[in-house]
């Protein structure tokens, strides 16, 4: 009966270490934490862009509480991946786009901080189908008047809303931090 148990035991083992947890995070598509973006942006330009072949196109906008303040001193960028990646980053009212394969997508957005609590309070994911040829468009999303621990949200943008919010923001430019 011993040895049944101890063979069952070192024959199970692989098995669970298949379904350990990963960071919940990763696993909502957000990238590591420790991944930072220098960001700037452009108010001139408003690139857009037709998906390559085979590919579709992801548009993310920046459309918090904060980039609708009268007063504007400064603002964290906010990072955006996806599947466990972080593919880039936004300032102050503004945009990016980034392509993506065929098939099912976790994108996720939080902002760009070492203050953990900060982090969970402006992360948010959605999950999406990405269909080659076709453009998506995304935007965060706050409450109008933020309260501690009031969730951002991460919305689909219907497209023709998206020409006019993309006509409005800057363009965002990013590399990674050293």
């Amino acid at each position: 009966m011993l040895r049944f148990v101890l063979l069952a035991v070192l024959f199970g083992l692989p098995t669970f270490a298949q379904n350990a947890p990963s960071d919940p995070l990763m696993a909502a598509g957000c990238g590591a934490n420790e991944v930072r973006f220098d960001v700037k942006t452009d108010r001139k330009q408003h690139p857009t862009e037709q998906p390559e072949a085979g590919k579709a196109l992801v548009y993310v906008i920046g459309d918090s509480f904060y980039d609708h303040t009268a007063i504007h001193i400064g603002t964290l960028p906010t990072r955006f991946g996806v599947d466990g990646t972080w593919v880039g980053a936004n300032g102050y009212r503004s945009y990016f786009f980034f392509a993506v394969e065929p098939g099912e997508h976790r994108l996720c957005t939080n902002m760009q901080s070492k203050l953990q609590r900060q982090v969970k309070s402006s992360t948010a994911a959605t999950t999406f189908t990405a269909e080659a040829g076709k453009s998506y468009y995304f935007k965060t999303k706050t409450p109008e008047r933020p309260v501690t621990n009031e969730e951002v949200k991460l919305v689909p943008v219907d497209p023709a809303e998206a020409q006019v919010l993309l006509a409005d923001s800057a363009f965002s430019t990013f590399s990674p931090k050293k």
